[in-house]
This record gives C-alpha cells, structure tokens and sequence, in this order.
C-alpha cells in the first residue's frame, strides 16, 4: 500500500526579485516534476531514497524519527540535514504524519535533470507538506524561505500571476500563437538562490515603489502581448530594468552579444534556464557555444 504525491516544476518568466517587495510575478509550471512516494515502515524511522531523472540514486539515507523530531543539529549542511530541517519544520505544524506512525518508506523521482533547477527542494517541499498535510507556504517560509512563487507553480497547472502578500496565485491565460518561437536554454550551471536574493536586497535601490510599478506594467505587457514583436519588445524591457536594479549586466551582454534574438534571465540571475525569443530555431548558434540542452515551449511547459 503506497500514497503518491505530485509536484510541477516551475519557470519564473517575468518580476524576479521584486516579487519579494510586493510586485507581481509571471510564472509557467513546467511539463517536468517530482513526486513523492510513501509506504508504510518500521522501528521509528524513515528509509529515504532519492531518484533522478534516469532512475539513479543520487540520495539513500536512514532518517530517524528522533532526528526529525528533535532536529538533529549539523556542523555542514548536507543533503541529509536539509531534508531533517524540512520534516522537522512539518513535524512542528503536524506532529501526526510522524506521531502516529511506526515508520516510512519514502522515495523521489524527478523527471528533470536535478542540475536543471526547475524546482527539486520546491517540489520536494511541497509533495512534504500534501504527506503531512500542512500548508506548503508556511513549510517553506520556515524551511528555506524565499517568495513562493515555485510552491505556487507546484500548486497550479496553469501559467500564474503569483503575489507574496498572501501567497496569492491567479491563473492567467497565455497562449499566444508564436509560442512555437520561445525556447529555453539551459546555461550548463546551476544558481544559487539564496545568494541571488543576498544580491538583490543589497543593490536594490531607494525607488522601490516605482521600480515594482514599472515591473507589473512590463510584466503586464509581456503576458498581454498579441504578436512575437510585442512579446520580445517586452521582455526586452524587463531584462533591462532588472539589469539597472541589480547593476549587472544583461545576459546576452555578457555572454551572447552576436545573437539577433532576445534573451531574457529566468529566475536568479546568471545561472540554470533562459528564455530566448527568436523568429530562426536557435539550436544551432547555442549548440556551437557548447549549450546543447534547448527546449521548445511545446517541450518544456505544462
């Protein structure tokens, strides 16, 4: 007898960073996830076993419930200690999941590259929080923190506006006709959130109002747009206005100056997927750069 349990990935298209001073996100849950499998154990622990993409384990570790209860403390964040911090961060919204049990298998499968950062600890987290029956955006707010805006794309099966205040997600209708010239690039790194945000909060400047204000008009342009000039002019826009926030430069500055399309940064700057807005299939300029992983939008969202 096993319970699953089902989380989508997620993109972060429009309003990173500021989403965390009140403005609104643009984000697509992806066709990639992770799930979460339960069965019943023994002897007061959890068998716990982590599955990538190609079916190998790139986690296998015995948690104990006293470990999960007490929150074992550990010099080095681990794999193992950041998954006690979780569970036990769930644990003190619902002791049951723990208290009325012998024991758990527990097993994870993504269908993504875990290097991809399209949402493992995201959809970790929430698959957590449906086991333990506790909402998803307090165990993350007291676990890893950030926006929320993944717990959101892990929620919904739609493209989402996501504010902080609240958690609020509304699904939104985008399906525009020239999808099919959006595509995703994965830059053969994966970035580091917590040290994106660190950024972020350091070089925001003192107009915070009217920087959040000129993001949702952009946003709004970007997910209103009727035609791929439209589109790419938008996300232009909000490349460039992030860019002056954060006082960095853009990506395609920095890394592809010869491309003729538009290139825009997904989520934390400067590492896991871009989006790049072409009228030509870009697969062949990416792939003489040595970025061989490029998604269609077909492919890669829900």
């Amino acid at each position: 007898m096993s319970t699953t349990f089902y989380s989508n990935g997620k993109l972060f298209i429009a309003g990173e960073y500021l989403v965390l001073d009140g403005a609104d996100a643009f984000a697509l849950p992806t066709k990639f996830g992770q799930d979460l499998v339960i069965e019943n154990g023994k002897n007061n622990e959890i068998q716990w076993t982590s599955y990538d993409y190609d079916n190998r384990i790139w986690f296998e570790d015995t948690i104990l419930f006293s470990d999960i209860i007490n929150k074992t403390e550990s010099k080095t964040e681990t794999v193992k200690s950041t998954l006690i911090n979780i569970l036990h961060e769930a644990y003190r919204l619902n002791p049951s999941f723990i208290d009325q049990s012998e024991g758990h298998k527990v097993s994870t499968h993504l269908t993504f590259p875990r290097k991809w950062g399209l949402g493992t600890s995201s959809t970790l987290i929430n698959n957590v929080a449906q086991w333990a029956d506790v909402n998803a955006f307090k165990l993350l707010n007291n676990s890893f923190g950030g926006s929320g805006y993944d717990i959101a794309c892990a929620q919904n099966d739609t493209p989402i506006i996501y504010q902080i205040k609240d958690n609020i997600a509304k699904p939104v209708d985008f399906k525009p006709d020239f999808t099919n010239h959006i595509y995703f690039v994965y830059l053969n790194k994966k970035q580091n959130s917590k040290s994106a945000i660190y950024s972020y909060n350091n070089h925001k400047n003192h107009n915070l109002s009217e920087s959040i204000a000129a993001n949702n008009k952009i946003t709004a342009s970007i997910l209103n747009a009727k035609t791929l000039k439209e589109f790419a002019s938008a996300v232009q826009k909000h490349e460039i206005h992030l860019s002056r926030i954060l006082e960095m430069q853009t990506i395609k500055e920095a890394v592809f100056p010869d491309f003729t399309g538009v290139i825009k940064s997904l989520g934390a700057w400067g590492g896991d997927f871009v989006m790049v807005v072409s009228k030509e299939n870009p697969k062949e300029y990416f792939a003489s750069k040595g970025y061989e992983t490029i998604l269609t939008y077909e492919e890669m969202i829900l």
